[in-house]
């Protein structure tokens, strides 16, 4: 079992729960959470939480609590009352802190699907010393990004030798529709590249150095890569820093480890067209007007139908060496931007509810605070981890 909080009323609490991955995670937690799991879904209006759980699967209805991201005392409340609380709410930059600080100070666990990295790096400056005095584990990222890659990584990892220097190239491959919270996430990030710099920085001052030991995510270039069959095309997103906090977080890693994220893509002219989208997508995200009309496009909250998504998925492939070996791994799914993520969100929930793991605290990854667990309960549920050839 997971550390027990015997004075708390729940053992995982949904905030969020009425937003599109929020029904999404609320509805395989009611199908999946094993006989006698206390759990609540929690937002500011209890009349729309109490519909979604009237339709809610299972025969145990959830209990409901209300509060509200402006109300800070009601997030404290509401942290006081779980031992996990799982949060869809975002983009966390404007809507998160409050909820982090409340748990820090709470010393209960807290999940969030943010891939906003100087969110991320602003709460380790601010809550990762309060987190590890209360216990508290802070585990963002927790849905796509950064559970197939961190774990993915990880699992890569372990079919290669120890105690020597290891590089992995992880390759994105899917064929789905983003989230709405993740568009406005990326838009938001787009204009905000002096801020991010800013708050990677001042998180490099609190981190503490590693002492005989490297780890390290650069930005790979542009490139055919053989080994996949693809042209691979740089990812500047919030995984590979998350690979490289587990990396550096634990010696199994290596002495010297490298880790680079690419998206691939199968032909040139597409790889020339991503790349010509995502410039025009940045420059008009730093004009006002353009920035609000792309923002209307795609609205938190919003997302395909079933049938859409039955059609997505999503395919990561890493290439690990070390020590005169080379080892091809992939993570696999179904729809990673709401299916695949509501199940990754879920089950990180209920893996720091239930299971005997590392005693960890502070802002950890998904690795650092639940590792094999995870890839076993994912695994069960579904999702692909295997090995496609070791040489």
């Amino acid at each position: 079992m997971g550390r027990l909080k015997t004075d708390r009323t729940y053992d995982i609490v949904l905030f969020g729960a009425t937003g599109f991955v929020g029904v999404l995670t609320a509805e395989y937690l009611a199908e999946h959470a094993p006989e006698g799991l206390r759990w609540a879904v929690a937002g500011r209006n209890t009349e729309k939480l109490e519909r979604l759980c009237e339709r809610l699967p299972g025969g145990t209805a959830p209990g409901v609590l209300q509060a509200d991201v402006s109300d800070p005392e009601s997030l404290r409340e509401l942290a006081g009352h779980t031992r996990v609380l799982a949060t869809t709410v975002g983009p966390y930059l404007e809507y998160g802190e409050e909820l982090v600080a409340a748990c820090a100070d709470a010393g209960t666990d807290y999940l969030d699907l943010s891939g906003e990295a100087e969110f991320v790096d602003l709460m380790y400056v601010r809550h990762d010393a309060r987190a590890r005095e209360t216990g508290a584990r802070l585990v963002h990222s927790c849905g796509f990004d950064s559970v197939p890659h961190d774990l993915g990584a990880f699992f890569t990892v372990r079919q290669l030798p120890e105690g020597v220097p290891l590089a992995v190239d992880g390759f994105v491959r899917s064929q789905a529709m983003f989230s709405g919270g993740t568009f406005a996430s990326a838009l938001g990030q787009m204009t905000r590249g002096p801020q991010m710099l800013a708050a990677a920085r001042e998180r490099g001052r609190h981190e503490p150095r590693l002492l005989g030991r490297r780890a390290e995510a650069p930005l790979g270039a542009p490139r055919f890569a053989k080994e996949v069959g693809a042209w691979a095309l740089p990812l500047p997103t919030i995984d590979a820093q998350v690979v490289r906090r587990s990396a550096r977080a634990l010696q199994r890693y290596g002495p010297d480890f490298r880790y680079r994220h690419y998206a691939a893509v199968e032909t040139l002219p597409y790889a020339l067209g991503g790349v010509a989208a995502v410039s025009s997508l940045f420059a008009a995200a730093q004009v006002p007007p353009a920035r609000r009309w792309l923002s209307g496009r795609i609205r938190p909250g919003d997302g395909p139908s079933p049938q859409r998504r039955a059609k997505s998925w999503f395919s990561v492939r890493f290439v690990g060496e070390g020590g005169g070996r080379r080892v091809y791994t992939e993570v696999a799914g179904g729809d990673p931007g709401y299916d695949e993520t509501a199940k990754m969100f879920a089950e990180s929930a209920l893996s720091l509810a239930l299971d005997d793991l590392p005693c960890t605290s502070g802002q950890v990854t998904t690795v650092e605070a639940m590792g094999d667990a995870l890839i076993d309960r994912l695994r069960a549920s579904g999702i692909t981890f295997r090995t496609a050839a070791l040489r």
